[in-house]
């Protein structure tokens, strides 16, 4: 199994990067826009469009309010096991952590998946700086 594991320090408080990252459904206007276009909710889940045309359906899995973390899992696509998850620690001094991670199979997914995220946590850092 492949581990992707991105960690983001950002200007933005703890309070105010949780309340992007907790609103699920708006991920294109608060979180990352650019990188992604489109999010749409369904039942117990989100569909994701990313501005390169992969549309993935994300199952939301828990939004743990008191350790602010929130964890999803994609379905279908060319991965057969996907989970993620993102968490937001404080900074001492100021400032947030925001650490992202993805296991994933098979192996061989992982550097589409590592570009992809590089690409979301650069559009993250721009958006909550």
């Amino acid at each position: 199994m492949a581990t992707i594991r991105k960690e983001l320090t950002l200007n933005a408080s703890p309070a105010e990067v949780w309340d992007v990252i907790r609103d699920v459904g708006a991920v294109h206007r608060r979180l990352a826009p650019g990188f992604v276009t489109d999010t749409r909710l369904e039942e117990g889940a989100r569909v994701v469009t990313f501005a390169n045309g992969v549309v993935a359906r994300e199952l939301i899995v828990s939004v743990e309010e008191d350790v602010q973390r929130l964890v999803w899992s994609v379905v279908g696509g060319r991965a057969t096991h996907h989970n993620s998850s993102f968490q937001v620690f404080a900074v001492a001094g100021g400032g947030t952590r925001l650490v992202w991670v993805t296991d994933l199979l098979p192996d061989v997914v992982a550097p589409a998946l590592r570009a992809m995220i590089e690409e979301g946590s650069r559009a993250i850092q721009s958006t909550l700086g």
